[in-house]
């Protein structure tokens, strides 16, 4: 039912855009709560097989049926560069945010969906300098979340097409 109620909003945010703010999909990897924008998503799914694909590229973890269509899925942890050591979820929540970026459809392996929610765009700050965490040349920023948290935002064209060279390959 959970998960229902995450499709139903996320088809609602893309018709309710308010000026000035942008609703994201707020998910979780290795305990740090990660957004992207609700743009880009199709739907969110329970995690299924996955088919793994021999010699693709280390990020790709295999590809999903998803009603017909072939989806490549992305492990995020490879490809933002985060330790899957240590990893606190129950399996059952982990899911796959299916994207629609540049006319491909993939799919997003996180940990957990946290939620969706408007950000105010004048509040978003560019990326902190530093040299753990995810690449910062995949960010397109941070967001205060609440008093004491920061919201990390990703770039999916960045994170995704990184380059040029289209890693969704």
């Amino acid at each position: 039912m959970q998960l229902e109620a995450q499709n139903i909003a996320l088809k609602k945010a893309k018709e309710d855009k308010k000026a000035g703010k942008n609703q994201y999909v707020v998910f979780n990897i290795a305990q740090e709560e990660y957004g992207v924008e609700i743009s880009y998503t199709r739907e969110i799914i329970k995690s299924p097989q996955i088919t793994r694909v021999p010699n693709s590229a280390q990020h790709i973890i295999g590809v999903i049926n998803l009603r017909g269509i072939i989806v490549p899925v992305v492990n995020l942890h490879d490809r933002l560069d985060i330790s899957e050591d240590n990893l606190n979820f129950a399996e059952d929540e982990e899911r796959i945010i299916t994207i629609e970026i540049n006319d491909l459809t993939l799919g997003l392996r996180v940990d957990y969906i946290e939620g969706i929610v408007w950000l105010d765009e004048n509040k978003i700050t560019d990326p902190p300098e530093s040299s753990d965490g995810p690449r910062r040349d995949f960010l397109k920023g941070v967001c205060p979340r609440n008093e004491n948290h920061l919201l990390i935002l990703l770039d999916l064209e960045k994170t995704l097409m990184y380059g040029g060279v289209n890693f969704a390959d």
